[in-house]
């Protein structure tokens, strides 16, 4: 029987969620890191979409972290076009409509608020600057994992999304890392950091 392995990764900007190529997009594989042949993601982010991403071979947890029923909480720090207002937070707070499989969706309430520019690793390539036109951040903390449920949510309220980080899962947080980071876990430290 395989020993189950843990790695978190800090996913870099426009790098796929996967080891398989396509075309000349970024993967996995293009990290520094000799990953085990049977270690898989558990879900993924958008290609442009950045931050922590979970590997692992063990086959309950994925199951556990993927399933609904078993809601597990992720954060995100979401950078928007414009000045972020505590109406919109509440909005979203309490969940918007979105469209998902081209039907109309409401999200479960999340936890959203207004945040002062988090410490996070520059972006490459950075988001364009508009002297113009202000951005805000927001953190997000969500149950749910719709495809793409982020950047449609804040459109929904009027801020679309210019850079989307996800910093933590449960307590597993990306704090420390840098883009392509590779750290592995033990057993211990993901049951305590995922609450389970």
């Amino acid at each position: 029987m395989n020993i189950p392995r843990y790695f978190l990764i800090y996913k870099p900007y426009l790098m796929l969620s996967q080891f398989s190529r396509e075309g000349d997009k970024q993967t996995l594989a293009d990290l520094e890191f000799d990953f085990p042949g049977d270690v898989y993601p558990v879900g993924r982010l958008d290609a442009d979409s950045e931050g922590l991403l979970l590997l692992t071979n063990d086959k309950q947890l994925n199951h556990r972290l993927l399933n609904p029923k078993f809601r597990h909480n992720r954060t995100y720090y979401v950078q928007v076009d414009g000045a972020l207002t505590n109406e919109a937070t509440e909005q979203l707070s309490a969940g918007v409509t979105i469209m998902v499989d081209g039907k109309s969706y409401r999200t479960l309430p999340a936890n959203a608020k207004i945040l002062p520019k988090p410490d996070l690793p520059a972006r490459n390539p950075p988001i364009r600057y508009r002297a113009n036109i202000p951005t805000s951040w927001l953190s997000i903390s969500l149950h749910e994992g719709k495809n793409r449920q982020v950047r449609k949510m804040t459109a929904a309220v009027g801020f679309p999304t210019l850079r989307l980080v996800r910093w933590s899962i449960e307590t597993l947080t990306a704090g420390g890392m840098q883009p392509g980071d590779v750290r592995e876990l033990t057993d211990a430290e993901v049951m305590q950091g995922l609450n389970l």
